[in-house]
């Protein structure tokens, strides 16, 4: 990967030799293989001994879960929040498994729909859970860097899965509690 690096540098008219440039092919190669590490994630080894059998059966939401993606269409950065939540239908998942998905998914050449649709229907593979819903609001570099070039534009995109499809209340009120900024501050 170096190699190629340093050639897109010669074809882009740089001198990858000179002192800016010298180290940036492995700088780079580090940075693509931090940032696509999801292909090699495996979710079960993930989610490990973190599912709990519990009688729980109200809304559990994780919210604000900062993403950052690779756009798959330009190799440029999207960025901005996700909030996931399911009602358990006998088992319950360690909080910190969830953000932890969703690594899983964003470390990845991605657009948004697919990776907001992913999250969800992996967490229902894992927990069985009477639903899912996972909403995204990001910001797309290849929106406001280039193309259209629309700066203060964002995306949202949203899976709903069980009883969040099937009942407007319970859609409702997912979309209402992620609405109101959090005001636990530590």
């Amino acid at each position: 990967m170096k190699d190629l690096i340093e050639n897109l540098l010669v074809q882009l008219g740089e001198d990858p030799t000179r002192e800016g440039l010298r180290n940036t092919p492995e700088r780079v190669e580090k940075s693509l293989k931090y940032l696509t590490s999801g292909y090699w994630e495996n979710v079960e080894e993930l989610v490990n001994d973190a599912l709990f059998t519990d009688n729980y059966n109200e809304m559990v939401i994780v919210k604000d879960i900062e993403i950052f993606s690779l756009c798959e269409h330009h190799i440029l950065p999207f960025f901005g929040r996700c909030h996931v939540a399911y009602i358990p239908n006998g088992k319950i998942i360690g909080l910190s498994k969830i953000p932890r998905l969703v690594d899983v998914f964003s470390k990845r050449l991605q657009v948004q729909e697919r990776l907001t649709s992913q999250i969800a229907e992996c967490i229902e593979s894992v927990l069985n859970p009477q639903g899912v819903a996972v909403v995204i609001e990001a910001f797309h570099l290849c929106m406001t860097m280039r193309g259209v070039r629309k700066q203060n534009s964002n995306t949202t995109t949203s899976s709903m899965l069980g009883a969040f499809k099937e009942n407007e209340v319970t859609r409702n009120e997912f979309l209402s509690l992620i609405q109101n900024p959090s005001n636990i501050r530590l």
